[in-house]
């Protein structure tokens, strides 16, 4: 799928042999990190996974920290769950300074 002309990274396009050649592991390795809920690819109506390209970077990441920082897949998963809840976070304090914002400036038409 195509948005703004440019690719959607969360569109499944690789099947798990596809991605795992693109990764350099093992189809196993895959299929073991969704056991473990490191990542979830997609399902098609036949019950095939399919990866996006959000899902290839993921996986990436997670072997970036065992390879590269001596993590190991427990540690993975608490380092994906901070980084989830700190980038929701961040989020949520972009969007509330936003409405702070806006309350400021009807406070200062109305003054």
């Amino acid at each position: 799928m195509i948005v703004n002309n440019i690719f959607d990274q969360d569109e499944p396009v690789f099947i798990i042999s596809v991605a795992a050649r693109i990764l350099g592991v093992r189809t196993q390795t895959l299929r073991y990190y969704e056991r473990l809920g490191l990542i979830e690819p997609t399902r098609t109506k036949g019950n095939q996974r399919v990866f996006s390209n959000r899902d290839i970077e993921r996986v990436r990441r997670i072997r970036n920290y065992m390879d590269n920082l001596g993590v190991n897949l427990a540690g993975v998963d608490v380092i994906l769950k901070l980084t989830h809840r700190l980038t929701r976070s961040e989020d949520d304090n972009r969007r509330l300074n936003a409405e702070v914002q806006q309350l400021r400036d009807k406070l200062a038409k109305i003054s």
